[in-house]
């Protein structure tokens, strides 16, 4: 029973983290822990809480349609601190202790037509405890994190060497170390999958987290998140709304790239006054390139607000450093497809793409033709590292 108990909760941690934790990799899907045996046996829901009335509880499950739970006098109800692995470690609850955007795994029987089941057990994981651990995790990648573009994969060693800021760093893996890596076609931190280092290429972006050695030279990774993107200035040759693509004449490559807009796309528009203000900052850096403005400290650690060490003052820089050039551009206004038209100068940062050749954007500004003019080589640090998309703040920080 015990063992049981323990599975049940195992799968819990892997669909209720945000950020999946160690350990929870090698566990079935949360849809494989809900399937329903034999008529009679236990079925299992795992989701949030969607609405409460008075015994009853609306679920929208991690998968399917949602689901309303009936609680019963006798339903046992337990609450669990985020990653928690034992149920013996969890804390007896009532139904009025259970709010809407907490995650539940519920037990009980399941109705024929699926959209009903009576509880005989609620585990709850509470939406506050959720955002202090991802809180948490936020500052921690921010504080023991390093990120920039694979130089140099060594898989024998168990290495990968990636430039950040001007400076190598060589990453240490293990066979405890978490590795994830986004899809030729996601735009989500959460739609890494987990992966191998084998899978790691020169010029990918990698995002480490980890104790460094004291140079900085090295760094003992406990996580890292990869992925191939796209990332380029050009300008629009032109816009289908029909289908949410465009078209753009990569400047450097100097070929035509299709890129695809979705929901999920971040567009900006960058004011005149804050262009030139840009242009004017990138203009005056060495090279064109603003010192550490490439990785922007913005999070896919569903973070609410950047950490101490990503604290940026009223005009968009960074305490005793740089302007962060992301939370000057999260707070120019957005903009759709139907703003964008032939001749817009834009940089572009986007998904490696799949077999038909087309991106999907992950993040999209406008409005910079001051600053390519300035800086022909600004667009890649002002783009927001991928691993950011996907936090409830568009400012978030962190990997």
């Amino acid at each position: 029973m015990a063992t049981t108990r323990r599975f049940l909760l195992l799968a819990f941690c892997a669909a209720s983290a945000t950020n999946l934790l160690p350990g929870c990799y090698a566990l079935p899907s949360s849809k494989a822990s809900q399937d329903a045996s034999a008529s009679g046996a236990v079925s299992r829901r795992i989701g949030a809480v969607k609405a409460i009335n008075g015994m009853a509880i609306t679920l929208t499950p991690d998968s399917g349609s949602d689901v309303t739970v009936t609680l019963q006098p006798t339903t046992h109800i337990v609450r669990i601190a985020p990653g928690e692995k034992d149920l013996k470690n969890a804390t007896p609850i009532q139904l009025q202790d259970i709010q809407v955007g907490d995650r539940v795994l519920i037990g009980g029987k399941l109705s024929e037509d699926n959209r009903s089941l009576v509880a005989s057990s609620v585990v709850v994981m509470k939406r506050s405890d959720l955002q202090a651990r991802d809180q948490q995790n936020l500052q921690d990648w921010q504080k023991r994190g390093a990120d920039g573009l694979a130089s140099a994969v060594d898989a024998a060693a168990g290495t990968v060497t990636i430039s950040s800021r001007g400076k190598d760093v060589v990453i240490h893996t293990s066979s405890s170390t978490i590795i994830r890596r986004y899809p030729p076609d996601s735009v989500k931190f959460e739609d890494a999958k987990p992966g191998k280092l084998t899978e790691i290429h020169s010029g990918d972006q990698v995002r480490a987290r980890g104790d460094r050695s004291a140079d900085g030279n090295d760094l003992t990774a406990e996580e890292i998140v990869s992925g191939t993107f796209h990332n380029f200035a050009g300008t629009i040759n032109s816009v289908d709304a029909s289908s949410s693509t465009l078209s753009v004449h990569d400047l450097l490559s100097k070929k035509n790239v299709l890129i695809k807009v979705t929901a999920d796309s971040q567009l900006h528009k960058l004011p005149p006054e804050i262009a030139q203000m840009m242009a004017k900052r990138f203009k005056a850096a060495a090279g064109g390139i603003m010192p550490g403005a490439a990785s922007a400290s913005s999070s896919a650690m569903n973070d609410p607000k950047a950490g101490p060490s990503g604290a940026l003052g009223g005009n968009g820089a960074r305490a005793g450093g740089a302007p962060d050039l992301q939370r000057v551009i999260s707070r120019t206004p957005t903009a759709s497809l139907a703003d964008l038209h032939k001749g817009d100068a834009v940089v572009v940062l986007a998904t490696e793409g799949t077999a038909s050749g087309a991106g999907t954007a992950i993040q999209l500004v406008s409005g910079v033709e001051p600053i390519l003019q300035a800086a022909p080589n600004a667009g890649q640090a002002m783009m927001l590292a991928p691993w950011s998309l996907g936090a409830p703040a568009a400012d978030a920080g962190g990997p």
